[in-house]
């Protein structure tokens, strides 16, 4: 009979989280020695590892991806178990590990994390920053409880919930010939020097959709953080086109000017990514009660 303990299952996930039983130990508050011993007898009472082994990392094998959402869901269950038995009252308690792609993370986070943080200061929020492609690839295996993206994303394992609107404008520095036009149409952009996020962001992505829209310009940069294309465009590198929340204060101060577009679509959803295969209990199911605040 296999009787694998809770906290071998929260070595085994800590482990696959972070790649090292010194790092999962150091999060469990082990000795190295007691996290290895935890996972060997797991993998002994399995019969077959769940590791491999590589350059020093341990990276999951198939066996052991197709283990982890059930350790993690076996390990929330548990909690769940203790805090209903004790009549429900205590206080929601565990760790929340939250992807968000770059608008979000930068310029929305509280709008994104203040109402659950607030009633549930006890959860423990982990907030990883990256664009939409590698927040997508987190998901799917499980290094993240929840997403949420500026782009749209469709893969059959992972659900997108709408959950705020957002809009783009295209600026440039206050002396650029287009800032100067009073009104502009899409023949002026033509030849328009460019400066753009990196593939893999939703925000490259909407602004080739508006590229596509105008007559052909020049990509001169492509850079992975919005605050260093800002830089770049009120340098006079280039033209962007840009989430409105993230230039509110370069365009108040006079550092950028946000063009008049109207012939340009440039809205699009933000979306809450939740894997259809995971679990969800009560410290997810509370954060998305307080999404929909």
């Amino acid at each position: 009979m296999i009787n694998i303990s809770p906290r071998q299952l929260e070595v085994f996930v800590q482990i696959a989280l972070h790649g090292s039983v010194r790092a999962a130990a150091e999060q469990l508050y082990l000795t190295q020695p007691a996290a290895s011993m935890a996972l060997a007898e797991m993998e002994r009472q399995l019969d077959a590892p769940v590791f491999a082994r590589e350059r020093g990392r341990l990276r999951l094998n198939a066996r052991g991806r197709e283990l982890l959402p059930l350790a993690q869901e076996l390990l929330e269950r548990y909690a769940e178990f203790g805090r209903l038995g004790s009549g429900g009252t205590q206080t929601l308690v565990g760790e929340l590990r939250i992807g968000a792609s770059n608008t979000v993370g930068n310029y929305r986070v509280g709008e994104l994390l203040g109402t659950f943080v607030r009633s549930h200061p006890q959860v423990a929020v982990r907030l990883r920053v990256a664009n939409t492609d590698a927040i997508t690839a987190a998901m799917l295996d499980h290094s993240l409880d929840v997403g949420c993206v500026e782009g749209p994303v469709a893969h059959p394992l992972l659900e997108s919930r709408p959950w705020r609107d957002d809009s783009l404008v295209v600026c440039a520095p206050p002396d650029h010939p287009l800032a100067r036009k009073r009104h502009l149409k899409p023949a002026d952009f033509a030849g328009a020097r460019w400066v753009l996020r990196e593939p893999g962001s939703a925000t490259r992505a909407t602004s080739e959709r508006v590229l596509a829209q105008l007559p052909a310009g020049e990509t001169v940069l492509e850079l992975d953080q919005i605050e260093a294309i800002k830089q770049a465009v009120a340098a006079g590198l280039g033209i962007s086109c840009l989430p409105e929340v993230a230039v509110a204060d370069a365009v108040a101060t006079g550092r950028l000017k946000a063009l008049k577009t109207p012939f340009l679509d440039l809205t699009r959803k933000l979306s809450l990514l939740l894997h259809r295969e995971k679990y969800r209990g009560a410290v997810l199911e509370a954060f998305l009660d307080a999404s929909d605040a």
